[in-house]
This record gives structure tokens, C-alpha cells and sequence, in this order.
């Protein structure tokens, strides 16, 4: 009589909580990240030791280039809008409702205010393309100094943090420097990269 073999089950994995837990995951990643906006001028800041965390908000960032061009960047829109009314105030320049909405989505600039116009009527590619000779701050013509004084009226709370290439000349960082010192500004952070610690000998 032959032998009757036993039916064996193939054991069977329900793939489905995976499947969920990957997407919760994702879904989470996606409401939680907040991407880095696109920056007119790329720089090679220095490396340093300090952990020092810069705040997300309140905060202005004045980039030097290797160049020793000025960028000038400051964090949200209804600062951004107040501001340059502001500076279009002392300056005598008018902004159309248009130009106002694009400066206040506008991350950074490099331009005197003079040329801002022209820089907010381009389209997003040309403004990428476009050439910025940087905010003046020389003795002179010291604009980035209003920009900071006229940020400072329309957000009391906010913070200064220098951005400097490690190639930029000392002048232009002294310049920036100074033009803070100048308006009683003599808090303010240096932007740089993580170093390792050195070990304890």
C-alpha cells in the first residue's frame, strides 16, 4: 500500500504592515523635510571646532564670495515686504505690488537697490544667470548697512550671521565687519563648517 504523503502548507508572510510602515515612513520624511533654498552665490565657508547652532528663523545672512561680493539674505516673507518699504522709502524708489511679492520670496540679492528693480522684473532663469556685482558697503556708498539697520527696525528680534568664503580677501570680511560695528551691531555669528574635535591627549 503506498505511502499517503501529507499535505504541507507553504508558510506565507503578509507582506501588508510592511508595506504600510514604508509608506508612514515616507509619508513622515515628506511632511517633516524642509529643502534648503537655492543660493545665488555657492561658497566654500571655513571649518571650525563650534557647534553652535544658527536659529531657522529671525536671522540675516550676509554671504562675502571669494570675490569679496555681498549677498544679503534675510528669513521671511512679511520681514522681507516690510523691509522694502522701507528701503524704498529712503531711497525713493517705488516697487510695483508685483516687484514687492517677488522681493519677499526672494532669498537673496546682490545688487545695489538701484539695480533691484531690474533684478526682480527677470524670470527665474535669468535671475540665476544673471551677474550681481554685490550690495555696496563701502564708505561711500554703504548700503548693506541700511539693509541691516532697516531689517533690524522691521524685526527687532533678528540675528546676524557673517558667511564668508575661505578664499575671500580679509579687507572685504573687515569691510563687512566694520559697517556692523558702525551701527552698533558687535553680536553676530560666523557661519562655518563642522570640524572634528581633536581628542583629548
Amino acid at each position: 500500500m503506498p505511502k499517503v504523503k501529507p499535505h504541507r502548507a507553504r508558510p506565507s508572510l503578509d507582506m501588508t504592515p510592511m508595506v504600510d510602515l514604508a509608506f508612514l515612513l515616507v509619508t513622515f520624511f515628506m511632511l517633516i523635510s524642509k529643502f534648503a533654498p537655492e543660493e545665488v552665490v555657492v561658497v566654500d565657508t571655513p571649518s571650525s571646532t563650534s557647534d553652535i547652532k544658527l536659529p531657522e528663523s529671525d536671522i540675516i545672512t550676509i554671504t562675502v564670495d571669494k570675490t569679496g561680493r555681498a549677498f544679503y539674505a534675510v528669513g521671511g516673507q512679511q520681514t522681507r515686504q516690510a523691509l522694502l518699504d522701507k528701503m524704498s522709502a529712503k531711497y525713493k524708489i517705488n516697487f510695483t505690488p508685483a516687484e514687492r511679492k517677488q522681493f519677499a520670496t526672494m532669498e537673496s540679492f546682490g545688487v545695489p537697490i538701484e539695480q533691484l528693480k531690474s533684478l526682480l522684473n527677470l524670470s527665474p532663469e535669468e535671475r540665476k544667470r544673471a551677474k550681481q556685482p554685490g550690495v555696496p558697503f563701502d564708505s561711500v556708498n554703504n548700503q548693506l548697512g541700511d539693509w541691516i539697520m532697516q531689517t533690524r527696525y522691521s524685526n527687532p528680534k533678528v540675528k546676524i550671521a557673517i558667511k564668508g568664503d575661505n578664499d575671500a580677501d580679509v579687507p572685504a570680511i573687515k569691510g563687512v565687519i566694520k559697517t556692523l560695528q558702525d551701527r552698533k551691531v558687535n553680536r553676530f555669528n560666523l557661519i562655518t563648517d563642522m570640524e572634528v574635535k581633536p581628542r583629548n591627549l
